[in-house]
C-alpha cells in the first residue's frame, strides 16, 4: 500500500498547496514514485502547480521529476447521479488507481469542510496541517480564553480530525501521525509569536499532534508557482547560486521534510 500524506486545513490561504508541492518534490528527488490528488475541485491549485511544471519541462526540455496525477471521474462517468456519494466513489477509485505503482500519495484538501475531506483525513498515514502564525488561524484548532490565552477546548477542525482518527482506529490501521506547521512566522511582533507558540504547545499536549517548522512568507514561493518549480529545482534549471533568502527558504524545506519523519525518506537535497 502506498503511504498517504494528507494536507488539510479548513481555512484557505494557509500554504497547503505550496507545502504539498515541496514535500512531493522532495519525495520524487529521493527516488520515490509519487501520486498526487487535488481535492479542491474548484480552485485546483495543486493540479495547476503540477501542470505548470509539466509545461516548463516541455518548453525547456529539462527532465524534472514529475508525479502521477490522480483523476476523479465525474458522476456521469461513474453512472451515478451528481452529489456527495458520487464524489466519494470517485475519490476512492482515484486512490486505488494511484496505489498501483506509487510509494507515496499526496492529497491536497480544499480549505473547507466536506465529506470528501473527512474520508481523506481518515485515510491519512500522516496528516499535515499548515497554519498561519496567528490566533485567527489558531481558532480553527481550538478556542482560547482572550484574557488568559489558555485553551478552553477543541474547535471544529480538531473535532473532525478526532472523528477521522476514530474511524481509522476502527479499521485496525496504524494511528494518524498529525503534524501542525507554523507558516508565515513573522520576525516582528515577538510577543504575539510567543503567545501563539505557547498556545500551540498546550494544545499539542492535549489533543496529540506534533509541531513542525513551516515556511516563512517569502516572495520566492510565489515566483516559482507559475513555472511549476520548487526551491529544490533551482539549480537544475540554471538558477545559479541562491541568494541568502533563497538559501534560508530551502533550509526551511529541509527542516520540514526532516520533521515529517516519513518512512525511508532522507533529507539529501
Amino acid at each position: 500500500m502506498a503511504y498517504i500524506i494528507v494536507f488539510g486545513n479548513e481555512k484557505g490561504g494557509s500554504g497547503k498547496s505550496t507545502t504539498a508541492m515541496h514535500v512531493l518534490t522532495a519525495l520524487l528527488r529521493n527516488g520515490y514514485k509519487v501520486g498526487a490528488l487535488d481535492l479542491d475541485l474548484r480552485q485546483q491549485t495543486l493540479n495547476r502547480y503540477i501542470e505548470n511544471r509539466r509545461e516548463y519541462v516541455r518548453k525547456h526540455d529539462i527532465p524534472l521529476p514529475l508525479p502521477t496525477q490522480g483523476v476523479m471521474k465525474s458522476a456521469s462517468e461513474l453512472g451515478m447521479e451528481d452529489g456527495e456519494e458520487a464524489k466519494l466513489q470517485a475519490f476512492q477509485q482515484a486512490i486505488l488507481e494511484l496505489d498501483e505503482g506509487n510509494d507515496f500519495i499526496i492529497i491536497d484538501c480544499a480549505g473547507a469542510h466536506s465529506q470528501l475531506a473527512e474520508l481523506a483525513h481518515a485515510m491519512a498515514d500522516t496528516l499535515v496541517t499548515p497554519m498561519n502564525d496567528s490566533f485567527i488561524d489558531f481558532d480553527l484548532l481550538a478556542h482560547i480564553d482572550p484574557e488568559t490565552n489558555q485553551v478552553t477546548g477543541p474547535s471544529v477542525y480538531s473535532e473532525m480530525v478526532w472523528d477521522a482518527r476514530k474511524a481509522r482506529a476502527e479499521t485496525g490501521a496504524k494511528p494518524i501521525e498529525w503534524i501542525v506547521t507554523r507558516n508565515r512566522v513573522g520576525a516582528q511582533n515577538m510577543h504575539n509569536k510567543r503567545k501563539v507558540g505557547a498556545a500551540l504547545k498546550d494544545l499539542a499536549r492535549r489533543i496529540g499532534f506534533r509541531i513542525a517548522p513551516g515556511f516563512s512568507d517569502r516572495v520566492i514561493f510565489r515566483e516559482l508557482f507559475p513555472h511549476g518549480l520548487t526551491l529544490l529545482d533551482i539549480k537544475d534549471v540554471g538558477g545559479g547560486s541562491l541568494n541568502i533568502s533563497n538559501v534560508a527558504a530551502r533550509q526551511e524545506v529541509r527542516d520540514l521534510v526532516a520533521e515529517l519523519n516519513l518512512p525511508g525518506v532522507k533529507v539529501n537535497f
